[in-house]
């Protein structure tokens, strides 16, 4: 049984749950299109292994420092199609990282994150006994901006020999794989994003206020259509939305629950297991994701930098 608006308003009204919690078991024709779409891709320059069914591939044959502009074009490609791009061993240090960023657009300066020293544009992760990870919910960089990023450019310097893997969920297909009703009942909704649940909880009242007027709350539509592909994407996170714009309370429980749990969909997802020197570089537009905080007391030290984007549409 699938869910659809008339059971959301049917449960909220007070009837049964549906079964299953509202998602369909067995096979699910949008992945099986998504895989054929992606099966059709031909690269001249770069080596391309598919790690995941949707989303996910890793680019041989590569040093990211050292790009010419036919090989550029086709890990750009590449990126956009696959949506999230790996890399092993590339010997670069973050001078280089930030170069090659840099060939995407203007690099983002974050207001809540530690910067490496000498590099603003550069955020440190480092955890160990002291600090442990807490990056382990679903989410896509920065959506309480006006502005998200675009994409982001992650290195690892120092990994644990076991754990610490990041997953990456496809919101295209997640979108894709929607009922019907639910795509239409979405459709021209507006999610309102905000920092202050989550950086916001760190905050003492008086630089929350002062951060409060700097990044106010913004409106961003549910469903956002890809700038360069023209596709359509799920764009609500539970990290940075408090709620859908214009929704009655008992709608947007349900709503926002049915929505969030697309990207905890395994069949949607792809799981990198870390090496020093790997590096990932995802479209945040397209994908969410999640980093597994399986490692404490080890250390996991990475380094992202963050490519500014545009105001969803």
């Amino acid at each position: 049984m699938r869910v659809t608006a008339s059971r959301i308003q049917s449960a909220t009204a007070g009837h049964e749950i549906p079964p299953f919690g509202g998602m369909t078991p067995g096979p699910r024709t949008c992945v099986a299109e998504e895989r054929e779409r992606l099966d059709g891709l031909r690269f001249r320059r770069i080596g391309v292994r598919r790690l995941g069914t949707t989303l996910g591939a890793e680019i041989e044959g590569v040093h990211l420092g050292k790009l010419d502009e036919e090989t550029f074009a086709e890990v750009h490609r590449a990126w956009l199609e696959f949506k999230v791009v790996f890399f092993r061993d590339q010997k670069i240090e973050a001078r280089e990282q930030l170069e090659f960023a840099k060939r995407f657009g203007e690099l983002e300066e974050h207001p809540f994150l530690d910067a490496k020293a000498d590099h603003e544009e550069v955020v440190r992760f480092e955890k160990g006994p002291e600090l442990s990870g807490f990056e382990n919910l679903w989410h896509s960089d920065v959506s309480w901006r006006e502005v998200p990023a675009l994409g982001s450019v992650l290195r690892a310097v120092e990994v644990p020999q076991i754990g610490g893997d990041t997953l990456f969920s496809d919101m295209i297909t997640a979108y894709a794989g929607l009922d019907d009703e639910i795509r239409e009942r979405i459709e021209g909704l507006f999610a309102v994003h905000d920092f202050t649940h989550s950086f916001g909880r760190v905050l003492d009242a008086e630089t929350l206020a002062e951060r409060k007027k700097q990044y106010p709350a913004v409106l961003h539509p549910v469903v956002r259509t890809h700038p360069e592909t023209g596709r359509k994407i799920l764009y609500v996170n539970p990290i940075f939305v408090s709620h859908l714009d214009g929704v009655d309370a008992k709608e947007n429980a349900w709503l926002l629950d049915l929505l969030y749990r697309q990207a905890t969909v395994p069949e949607y997802q792809v799981r990198f297991t870390w090496q020093p020197g790997s590096v990932a570089f995802w479209d945040n537009r397209s994908v969410q994701h999640y980093a597994v905080s399986d490692y404490s007391p080890a250390r996991r030290v990475m380094e992202r930098v963050a490519i500014i984007g545009d105001r969803p549409s």
